[in-house]
């Protein structure tokens, strides 16, 4: 039994390897995925233009728009006479939003009066809009901080010192890069597995197949394994990628975050056995596999946190594999996540890789009586 199956597994990786797009699927869409998730898909702000209304003129103003100047978030400043520039200049994207200080502002530091700046900021780009007004609000708590400390104003404020574990500065591929292993993984696994079956059928070797001396169960373990196989091997080279080239420190055990990943990549390939066994062609196949793909990624935590998702939503991340996956690899990357942590989001994975291993069993056994 082992010498057909072992025998197949080469005949196919034989035939993806030597296939030009097989080739071109192997490496290119993990490259491309690679750099751009870690450096056009990022949340954090940079190079924003700000216009700047300042009514004051005094020092203390001047400073604090100096503040803002060099700041490495605000690129530009736009200055503006009166609040009639406002509507065109973001109206027109010229500027993310506008600082509005009023010619009251020096006076009523030094009266020790609650002093108002007013930050208009262009609501098209919530998740902009948001972050610049958390920079803002920092650089004018540190404005005032330092305001009346030079001049011994007794002034009572309350001031929030943030502190982040794990990733201190807030690195954004800190955090792309881990979940990047699995989402690719996932993408290499699927692609792999959903055409398998479905070239077999284009190019008229399927018949061969059912006909030859090896049961349906060894058909589809020497379909399996060489998707379980390319799929870890493209696990590894983002995992190796992301510590040795992108710098991402690995605080945790490999031997954890491969468990897990084993079990990840069973469960990813059964849902590619079973897309490849219902599709006829491979443009099917590869059009099943996107249309899986999308709402697993936005069901991961990846882009957004789970918690703010509605409801009657977050149940169906439970049976998303790339949710219990994303958390592992994250773990072990900046926390050194312990086994049973480990342990508590791989059992869902053995689950769902018998579920999937067994829908696409019984499709296949489904489709070929």
């Amino acid at each position: 039994m082992w010498t057909r199956v072992k025998a197949l597994i080469i005949r196919e990786i034989l035939a993806f390897v030597k296939d030009k797009r097989g080739r071109a699927i192997l490496i290119m869409p993990p490259l491309i995925e690679l750099l751009i998730f870690t450096f056009a898909a990022t949340l954090d702000v940079k190079n924003v233009t700000m216009g700047v209304l300042n009514l004051d003129k005094g020092k203390e103003s001047i400073e604090l728009v100096e503040r803002f100047r060099g700041s490495p978030t605000f690129s530009e400043l736009i200055f503006i006479e009166s609040a009639d520039q406002i509507p065109p200049l973001l109206d027109n994207q010229r500027a993310s939003g506008v600082i509005f200080i009023d010619e009251l502002f020096s006076r009523h530091l030094w009266q020790e009066k609650p002093v108002d700046i007013q930050l208009i900021l262009d609501g098209r780009k919530s998740n902009t809009a948001q972050i610049i007004a958390g920079y803002a609000q920092s650089i004018l708590t540190q404005f005032n901080i330092d305001f009346t400390r030079e001049n011994r104003i007794d002034q009572q404020n309350s001031v929030i010192v943030p502190r982040f574990k794990f990733n201190h500065n807030l690195i954004y591929p800190w955090y792309n890069i881990p979940c990047l292993s699995g989402i690719i993984t996932m993408l290499i696994g699927l692609v792999i597995t959903s055409i398998s079956v479905a070239r077999e059928r284009e190019i008229g070797t399927f018949d061969q197949l059912l006909v030859s001396p090896m049961s349906r169960y060894e058909i589809l373990a020497g379909k399996m394994i060489p998707g379980i196989l390319i799929g870890m091997m493209e696990g590894t080279i983002i995992i190796t990628a992301g510590i040795w080239v992108f710098g991402v420190p690995f605080t945790g055990s490999l031997l954890y975050l491969y468990f897990c990943m084993f079990f990840f990549v069973i469960s990813i390939v059964g849902v590619g056995l079973f897309l490849s066994s219902l599709c006829s062609t491979q443009q099917q196949a590869v059009l099943g596999t996107f249309i899986f793909m999308s709402p697993a990624i936005m069901l991961s935590g990846y882009a957004t946190p789970i918690e703010n998702m509605p409801d009657w939503l977050q149940p169906f991340t439970y049976l998303n594999p790339l949710r219990y996956y994303i958390i592992v690899a994250k773990g072990q990357f900046l926390k050194a996540m312990p086994f049973e942590t480990v342990w508590k989001n791989t059992w869902p994975l053995m689950i769902i890789g018998v579920f999937t291993a067994s829908s696409a069993t019984w499709l296949f056994r489904k489709r070929t009586e």
